[in-house]
């Protein structure tokens, strides 16, 4: 069975990302991937499983524990997480364009 979450939307209200980058909606999947859905329609599966086994990620180390993974939210039209970690929207959105399921190399 699958759980699928929706992330919070935007945290800044008001503020509205009009870049067709910008990511407008997010799901957590199982897994560690992500689907994301950008202003201009564009959408994909983003996986991000590869941050498990690295423990040299840095700041997207916190994300190998599954329960923070899934805080995964939408802020200003980027991919965020408590601790700072994101997503560039802009390199995301050109994987995603290119490749519709994409592995984030860690």
């Amino acid at each position: 069975m699958s759980s699928q979450t929706t992330a919070k939307e935007n945290s800044a209200p008001g503020v509205v990302p009009a870049a067709p980058w910008r990511v407008q909606a997010l799901s957590i999947l199982p897994d560690y991937r992500l689907s994301v859905t950008f202003r201009d329609g564009t959408s994909g599966i983003v996986d991000m499983s590869a941050v498990r086994a690295d423990t040299s990620c840095g700041v997207f180390a916190a994300l190998a524990a599954s329960e923070f993974f899934a805080q995964a939210r939408i802020e200003l039209g980027v991919v965020t997480w408590p601790n700072g970690a994101d997503l560039d929207p802009m390199w995301l959105y050109e994987q995603v364009r290119d490749e519709k399921t994409w592995s984030v190399p860690f």
